[in-house]
This record gives structure tokens, sequence and C-alpha cells, in this order.
């Protein structure tokens, strides 16, 4: 009797987790970005959500968490309940970089979470204050090793894609730069344009409206080959071979989601990057879809814990 019992309130769970799983979603959906307002991710997600609510008829709000390179945000999301409606947007920055920074990051970004697409990629820039004496990256390098330690650049904090990517920069170019973490892109950049500090890498979306206004000049492009966005700006790595990077930005789900909300998940993004307005909207903060499968992203992760392992321990990048 007790057996039978038994069986029947697993037999009665299970349909309702069937059941919850086929009317998903009910409810509004939160996609976490573990980074300030007004930086690439941000602005990602925001394309995103207005395209997801679209489609799966729910409000979907985005909620920024900065704080510790995105650590913290990141493994509260990963603690979230898996039931798809608490969601992971975020850079490769927190996912795969803070790992190696941090002592205790809080989560494992492979065990803890479920890969649900791949988003987009974001144009990366070396800008400075329009009266900096350098306008491109040779004319940089050469004051800085004319003055060293003398030029400061600003980051969006310890452990972001911007801080590594500056420490990546002085150790390719064999320059020293003072490195000034803010908390944020756009507080970082805002200073910039006001003089504060001569020098910082950002992501378009953060700045391209300042780049636009003359506030602030692009010395060079951080990805490995020229965005649309500035056709005309060179590459950082047509003056330093071999330097580059493309910045990437994902979705991912708590572990345990169960697979069919998953599923509606990836469909939900794949359509929305197919969308001409996403591709628009997109282009016109200077980020391109990114499009893939779940498995792909898995594979990205995989493959990039490692390189980014590498390239802390080879700059010595430090979390203060």
């Amino acid at each position: 009797m007790i057996v039978r019992r038994t069986l029947l309130l697993a037999l009665a769970a299970s349909a309702l987790a069937a059941q919850a799983q086929d009317s998903y979603p009910s409810k509004p959906i939160t996609l976490v970005v573990p980074q300030a307002a007004g930086g690439a991710n941000d602005a990602i997600a925001r394309v995103l959500a207005q395209r997801l609510s679209e489609q799966l008829h729910q409000s979907v709000v985005v909620d920024n968490k900065p704080g510790a390179g995105g650590t913290l945000a990141t493994a509260n999301t990963a603690r979230a309940k898996p039931d798809g409606y608490t969601l992971l947007v975020t850079a490769d920055s927190a996912h795969v970089i803070g790992p190696a920074l941090y002592k205790s990051p809080g989560f494992d970004p492979v065990k803890d979470f479920v890969p649900v697409a791949p988003i987009a990629t974001a144009g990366y820039t070396l800008v400075a204050n329009p009266s900096f004496p350098a306008n491109n990256v040779a004319e940089l390098i050469a004051l800085a090793k004319a003055a060293p330690g003398k030029y400061s650049y600003a980051s969006a904090g310890n452990g972001t894609l911007n801080h590594l990517i500056g420490e990546m920069l002085q150790k390719a170019a064999g320059i020293q730069l003072q490195h000034i973490p803010y908390k944020g892109s756009a507080a970082a950049a805002a200073d910039v344009a006001g003089g504060q500090v001569p020098l910082s890498v950002q992501s378009l979306p953060s700045v391209i409206g300042l780049v636009k206004s003359g506030k602030l000049k692009v010395l060079g492009v951080v990805n490995e080959k020229r965005v649309a966005a500035l056709p005309d700006v060179p590459t950082i790595g047509e003056t330093l071979k071999g330097f580059g990077q493309a910045p990437w930005y994902a979705m991912f789900a708590p572990a345990g989601t169960p697979a069919p909300i998953v599923a509606r998940l990836q469909a939900a993004v794949a359509n929305a990057l197919e969308q001409k307005e996403t591709v628009e909207k997109l282009a016109g903060v200077g980020c391109e879809p990114f499009k893939g499968s779940a498995q792909q992203l898995a594979a990205l992760v995989q493959t990039d814990l490692p390189k980014w392992a590498r390239v802390v321990k080879e700059t010595g990048a430090q979390v203060d």
C-alpha cells in the first residue's frame, strides 16, 4: 500500500512538472546581467529582452547586478531555482575569466550552468580623450615607452574584460600603464571624456555615442577584424601582430533547468537573432549576432577557460 502511494505521488509530481514545462512561461522572466547598466552586456540583454518578450508573451526584465567582475551575480544565479525564470545573460569576462582571477568565484562555469545559446559579439576599442597626444596605437606605444608608468587607463573594474585587455596590451607592446578600476564602463568612459583619465579599453556599446559626438577618439579596435561600426579604424593587431580578441555574450540557465524549457529558450533566442530589427539594433551599438547552438557554446566555454587562465598567469593580472 505504501509503495503504491509513493508511486502515485511520484507520478503526480511528474505530471505537475510536465504541465509546468508545457505552460512555460507563465510569469515574468528575469535576465540577470552581472555588469552595470550602460555597458555592452546591458545593451545586448535589453535588445534580446524585447524580442523574447514578444515571442514568449511574457515580460522579460533585465536585472543589473554588478560586482566582483561579475562573479557575485553569476554565483547567485547559479543558486537560483532552475525553472527557467531566472537566467544569466553574461559576458565571457565574468564566465571564463573570473574563475581564473578569483580564488573563490563562488561558481563552477561548467557544472553550475546549462548553456542556452550564444547571443552576440561586441566591438571593443582602445579610446582616449581627444586631447591625448597619440592618435593611434603606434604613437601610444612610443609615448608609453618614453615615459613608463606615466599614463593610465580606466577599466570597468578589477577582473573585467577591459582590465584584462589592458594588461594584454601592455605585455604585447612592452609598455607600462597604470590601471584605474571603476565601478562600470559608463563611469570609466565618462572620466576619460572628461579628461580625468587619458585612456580606456571600452566596448563600443559603452562609448559609441561619445565617439560619434567627438568626446572620445578611438586609437584602435581590439577585435581580430575591423568592426562594421568603425570600418576605417585599424585593429590593434595591425600594429601588434597576433593581438586580438572577439568578446562574446551568451545566455545560461542554472544547472537542472528542465530540457524542454531550455529548448524553448534556445528556439526563442535563435528566432530573435534572425530578425532584421534585432540585427539593426545590435549593429547600432557596435555588436553583431553570434549564432550558434548550445553545444557550440559549451565547447567555447571549455576552450576559453584554459586560454584565459593562461592570459591571467602570463600578464600577472591581479584582483586588488
